[in-house]
């Protein structure tokens, strides 16, 4: 009797401490760029931040495929210390007007190479700055990524944004896309009216790791109780 309610002590604590992890563990990292977010026709600089998901490999290279559907006009490259940088064009199907001529061609691909000794070791990250515009007047803009592993391993960061709202297995990374003034029209709304979406929208997920984090404790302590009595008994 004394051993049976020892191994559900046991139980309920694994169990407890499995709810608190399944709270607490985030979800794997990938290529995405930052900040997520930037006006239409402005120019914005934008990181593509790049995490080593590998224990064994280093990432080498990235490349950014940029969208031909939506091209931008002047893309500028920061130079990242022990990484060459090279921007590729392609021809336009359809020219574009920017700032009043024509543009007949974009830069369609960066591609970032690390030199040897400079190479997105395990547990670490990069980023990679762009600054570009004038941005297209579309709601958003993905950016197709392959991030190379020393290895020879290449993960494809390319699967577009799903329409129910999940995240797909590979997400590419995008940019959203806001018409120009609608920033300021949020801004200028009575702050009673804007507070309660910002509210919600915040407290759900808190309120379920709270919960998370309380079903978990009280595991924990019925654990403790149900080993105690079994101690006491003779």
């Amino acid at each position: 009797m004394k051993q049976a309610v020892l191994r559900r002590a046991v139980a309920v604590s694994a169990v407890a401490a499995a709810v608190v992890l399944g709270v607490a563990v985030p979800a794997a990292a990938h290529v995405t760029v930052n900040p997520g977010d930037a006006t239409q026709g402005g120019y914005a600089k934008v990181s593509f931040r790049v995490p080593n998901e590998s224990d064994t490999a280093s990432t080498t290279k990235l490349e950014i495929n940029l969208p031909m559907e939506s091209p931008v006009g002047s893309v500028s490259i920061k130079p990242v210390p022990g990484w060459t940088a090279v921007a590729e064009k392609s021809k336009l199907t359809t020219p574009v007007q920017v700032h009043g001529a024509e543009m007949t061609e974009a830069v369609s691909k960066i591609t970032w190479t690390a030199a040897k000794g400079s190479e997105i070791k395990a547990g670490t990250f990069q980023e990679f700055d762009v600054s570009m515009g004038p941005l297209p007047q579309t709601e958003q803009m993905v950016f197709k990524a392959l991030q190379t592993y020393s290895d020879g391993n290449i993960v494809r960061w390319i699967d577009e944004p799903t329409t129910d709202g999940t995240e797909p297995e590979l997400p590419a990374p995008v940019l959203k896309l806001t018409a120009a003034g609608a920033e300021t029209a949020a801004s200028a709304a009575p702050a009673a009216e804007a507070a309660p979406a910002e509210s919600d929208s915040g407290s759900g997920g808190t309120a379920w790791g709270i919960a998370g984090l309380v079903a978990g404790l009280a595991g924990l302590v019925l654990g403790l109780l149900a080993y105690r009595k079994a101690a006491a008994k003779p």
